[in-house]
């Protein structure tokens, strides 16, 4: 049988088959069919697109199966473990964006403060970086993250991150236009905040002791963003899905990925709370470990851990 009229045949059913239900006995039946179906396409067509769309389909109920199935024990190692590499692998492209897109208006904002050094105050507010140059110039240049009780300061902080990052997330509903500002203006007060930093010849300073904790703190935002607009997309590019059902599917993926955020928005708002304090006097080897191990947990979990349980799973369901 020709490609075409083999896509011809059975196209009405795949698309079909993208149709979301929760009876057990017809997810069973899809997936069956799509073996089926796959193992033919893999036999005649073996580089064609076909293939791989095929088998999205067939990954994507699998998927449908496994969350079926009753999990009363390991129900949260089980979210952690697969359940959300899955979809942070589905959605991998968004992520990229935006950081991609993040990356670039902090670029603009270092910029423009080095071009404009009062734009720094525009962004900062000139309180902030008239306490931070008098800090500086009394020889504690983070003195800021010393001035709270830190237990204090550990709640302050934790709750405001959290409240920033659903808040970020939300603003996907505007079509991802309030989720790209949002990234926009923060990737902006980033670059400055460095800048004025670089500016008093500060700079790897800065970042051995801001980036104790703002590693896991940025990265969350920039999740927080991607989760956005996950949702923000869901309603401008529902594809074969009515809108309501494409914002329920992205809004629940989104949410999913803001939960996995707070534990480490906790862990970032304890690292500046009772760590980053002592930043300035801390051991170079000690400093460079602990944002080390920071980014290769982000870099581990959201980029190469993903791809593994996709693999892992994808080679299951063909079984």
């Amino acid at each position: 049988m020709r490609e075409g009229q083999f896509i011809k045949q059975n196209k009405e059913r795949w698309d079909s088959y993208q149709e979301p239900t929760e009876d057990p006995d017809e997810l069973a039946k899809r997936f069956t069919y799509l073996v089926d179906d796959l193992g033919y396409a893999k036999t005649f067509y073996p580089f064609s697109k076909t293939v791989k769309y095929i088998n999205g389909i067939a990954a994507n109920i699998y998927l449908s199966i496994y969350k079926n199935k009753k999990q009363q024990r390991g129900r949260l190692l089980g979210f952690v473990k697969t359940e959300l590499p899955l979809v942070l692998y589905k959605h991998r492209k968004t992520i990229l964006f935006t950081f991609l897109f993040f990356a670039f208006f902090v670029a603009i904002g270092a910029f423009s403060a080095w071009q404009e050094p009062d734009f720094v105050r525009s962004i900062l507010g000139e309180g902030y970086v008239e306490m931070t140059e008098q800090n500086i110039a009394g020889g504690h240049p983070f003195g800021v993250y010393g001035d709270e009780d830190s237990l204090l300061m550990f709640l302050g902080i934790a709750w405001n991150n959290i409240w920033v990052a659903f808040r970020c997330f939300v603003m996907g509903l505007l079509f991802s236009i309030g989720t790209l500002y949002f990234l926009f203006y923060n990737g902006i007060m980033l670059g400055a905040f460095e800048q004025l930093f670089f500016a008093h010849n500060l700079g790897p300073e800065s970042i051995c002791v801001v980036f104790i904790h703002g590693t896991l703190e940025i990265a969350a935002l920039i999740m927080a963003g991607a989760a956005g607009l996950i949702m923000g997309n869901a309603i401008l590019f529902p594809g074969t899905y009515t809108r309501v059902q494409s914002l329920i599917r992205g809004a629940k993926d989104g949410i999913k990925i803001i939960i996995c955020l707070v534990p480490i928005f906790l862990v970032a708002a304890f690292f500046e709370s009772y760590v980053t304090r002592y930043g300035y006097e801390m051991p170079l080897p000690l400093s460079l470990l602990i944002l080390g191990s920071s980014l290769f947990f982000i870099l581990w979990y959201f980029v190469w851990y993903p791809q593994k349980v996709y693999r892992r799973e994808n080679a299951q369901s063909m079984e």
